[in-house]
């Protein structure tokens, strides 16, 4: 199978790529420069000359609370851009993947969101990134619209290497306790990604499974790495950010993925043995 991997130097684009030529996937990757998606004639011209079989589009601008300054870039990377992709794949019959996020809920529920439930994003990052499911729907019909959460992983910044960084400077850390969602390992998604291929086309919930704070995901960090750290829990109000997230954004994953803890302590572990192995 031929896959172009749109946004393949990213976070999840470097773990994905590796994953799928595994299973024997012959990978193209694409990035910015290569393939520009708000170019729509350069995108038009890449998919036609290469004619994959899948496109996992997994470009984006991810910023959340820069696309509150930005909400022209982030409507043009994630809307327009998504837009040019799904009008060619649906010209020429290939499927896509659609990586989304849980920032299209608006976080009012109190029991875990499923795939049938109305979004109501409430900020910009989560306002484009549903706009770009709609452009998925609208232009095709062999779509897979993939919603994920508090994502991590090695090849980028995340919340996990921002801790163990707040960590190393020995003083008191404060991490938001009212907000509730699923952390997120890139390499559980991509090959929760790889297990769609078998299902159904429609709208899926890949996370990881359970649910935690963002103070909770911290505790179980420095529990993983056996460190003793001032932490301490706060609300929303006392951690400001220009943008809004849900206080609630567990998503039903229907089983796709691992508990976030057993994620977690692969990561740890995967980390841990990377750094001995850099002398590090």
């Amino acid at each position: 199978m031929k896959v172009l991997l749109t946004g393949a130097n990213g976070m999840l684009g470097q773990d994905l790529s590796p994953i799928l030529e595994d299973v024997g996937a012959f990978v193209i990757e694409t990035s910015e420069e290569s393939m520009d998606i708000t170019d729509s004639a350069l995108v038009s011209g890449v998919l036609k000359q290469v004619h994959p079989d899948l496109v996992i589009h997994c470009a984006a601008y991810t910023n959340v609370d820069k696309a509150e300054e930005e909400p022209d870039k982030a409507e043009l990377v994630n809307v327009t851009g998504t837009e040019n992709v799904a009008k060619i794949c649906a010209e020429l019959d290939i499927p896509i993947v659609y990586i989304s996020t849980d920032y299209v809920f608006d976080g009012t529920k109190s029991t875990p969101y499923t795939p049938e439930d109305t979004p109501n994003p409430q900020n910009v990052y989560g306002r484009t990134k549903l706009g770009g499911e709609e452009m998925v729907k609208k232009y095709c019909k062999k779509y897979y619209i993939v919603r994920t959460s508090w994502l991590y992983g090695h090849y980028g910044k995340n919340f996990v290497e921002t801790m163990l960084n707040l960590a190393s400077s020995g003083s008191e850390i404060k991490v938001v306790d009212d907000q509730t969602g699923c952390p997120t390992w890139t390499v559980e998604l991509a090959n929760g990604i790889l297990k769609l291929l078998s299902k159904p086309y429609g709208i899926y919930h890949i996370c990881g499974s359970g649910q935690t704070s963002w103070y909770g995901f911290a505790k179980e960090i420095f529990k993983s790495m056996n460190m003793d750290v001032n932490l301490k829990p706060c609300t929303t109000e006392e951690f400001p950010r220009p943008a809004k997230r849900p206080k609630y954004s567990v998503m039903d994953n229907q089983k796709l993925c691992r508990t976030w803890e057993a994620a977690l302590q692969d990561y740890i572990a995967l980390r841990n043995f990377e750094t001995t192995e850099a002398g590090v």
